[in-house]
């Protein structure tokens, strides 16, 4: 399992020329330049979850994933403007994961396991009924308990990076379009009455 963060929240239309202009924001409140640094926008199959991450060289590989502890700037910010929750996470699978909820633009929420903290079964004498019983303590810790928030599995947040990702730019501005074309195949089908019913976002900061 690979190390990996960002933020997450159940989907919501918005227009990509203003998510676009809240990554360069946010890069902004964190002190770094929006040069040669994306977007990436992951969905998850069902359409119901949504992860922002940065695409960036600070942010890959088990360094990256924990830059997400203390870098927030895009969940305050889209937490504000969407007046919906946002978590930051991190999943470090050698050390910890977290979980950071903003509402409203403030914290209000988190929790953070250190795996050193919990009794881990020995894999070697692992029967069907402990293992049973271990995925139920994981379901309590950060990921578990988002995931339930979130009304998805523990294992999909961890299998996140392998979904169907888009990449924006934010060294350059984008063209005006709802989010949910960015991945057509997830929501063929459904009407565009059903689009719209979201509002798509054109707010400034």
């Amino acid at each position: 399992m690979e190390a990996h963060g960002g933020y997450l929240c159940r989907f919501e239309d918005v227009d990509v020329s203003w998510l676009v202009q809240q990554g360069q924001l946010a890069l902004e409140d964190e002190g770094l330049s929006a040069s040669d640094v994306g977007l990436c926008v992951t969905l998850l199959p069902g359409g119901k979850v949504i992860r922002f991450a940065f695409d960036a060289p600070y942010t890959y590989g088990r360094t990256g994933a924990r830059w997400y502890l203390t870098h927030q700037a895009l969940a305050q910010r889209l937490s504000q403007q969407l007046r919906a929750t946002v978590h930051a996470y991190v999943f470090d699978p050698d050390e910890l994961e977290q979980v950071t909820s903003w509402g409203g633009g403030r914290k209000v929420g988190g929790e953070r396991l250190r795996y050193e903290d919990v009794e881990l079964p020995d894999d070697d004498d692992l029967t069907d009924e402990d293992e049973s019983s271990f995925e139920k303590l994981k379901a309590k810790w950060p990921l578990g308990h988002l995931a339930t928030v979130l009304g998805v599995s523990r294992e999909e947040l961890i299998r996140l990076p392998r979904q169907q990702t888009a990449l924006l730019e934010l060294s350059r501005p984008a063209p005006h379009a709802p989010l949910w074309r960015l991945f057509p195949a997830a929501f063929a089908g459904v009407s565009a009455g059903s689009k719209s019913q979201v509002a798509v976002r054109r707010r400034s900061a």
